[in-house]
């Protein structure tokens, strides 16, 4: 069954970094543009960053200059790589592949 498992969620103080990881399935990753969204309580879930196959990369210009995606082709995981954390990117992080599967969500609280 394809599915998406995300990991590296927590709690950071204001000014840190985190980096989440979401592992796929070969048949959901491999030639799939890949997209990490949040959703905050109370608003709309947002995409935060997406890349292609190709490594062509897109962000939110909430998190442009902070937020890096990435992805590990023969791991099948695409990563975001996220520093100068704000309270305001406090939300639930989804993977998601183009073929409509999504991940089941973690958690990222920025937070003193």
């Amino acid at each position: 069954q394809a599915q998406l498992v995300e990991s590296g969620g927590g709690l950071v103080q204001p000014g840190g970094s985190l980096r989440l990881s979401c592992a796929a399935s070969k048949s959901i990753f491999n030639s799939f543009t890949m997209g990490w969204y949040r959703q905050a309580p109370g608003k709309q879930r947002e995409l935060v960053a997406s890349i292609t196959s190709g490594g062509a990369t897109n962000y939110a210009d909430s998190v442009k200059g902070r937020f890096t995606i990435s992805r590990d082709n023969a791991k099948n995981t695409v990563y975001l790589q996220m520093n100068s954390l704000k309270p305001e990117d406090t939300a639930v992080y989804y993977c998601r592949s183009q073929t409509g599967n999504w991940g089941q969500g973690t958690q990222v609280t920025v937070s003193s």
